[in-house]
């Protein structure tokens, strides 16, 4: 008979039980842990023109177009 008592989980199992991150998530931790503070400004201007084209599109568009 097999008394042994059950082995703790791995590393790669404990991690898999943890929720996932969202991508904003990841990107934040990826910047702390590897002190890449000058991807912030980049995301940000990537960010701000990402939501002009999504309103670009939509009724606010003219609201935009008079900014520039």
């Amino acid at each position: 008979m097999n008394d042994s008592k059950p082995k703790p989980p791995s590393e790669f199992e404990r991690l898999e039980e943890e929720p996932e991150l969202s991508l904003v998530a990841e990107f934040w931790i990826f910047i702390k842990e590897n002190k890449a503070w000058w991807m912030v400004p980049i995301l940000l201007v990537l960010g701000l023109i990402g939501a002009l084209v999504v309103l670009g599109s939509t009724g606010a568009a003219p609201f935009i177009y008079t900014i520039f």
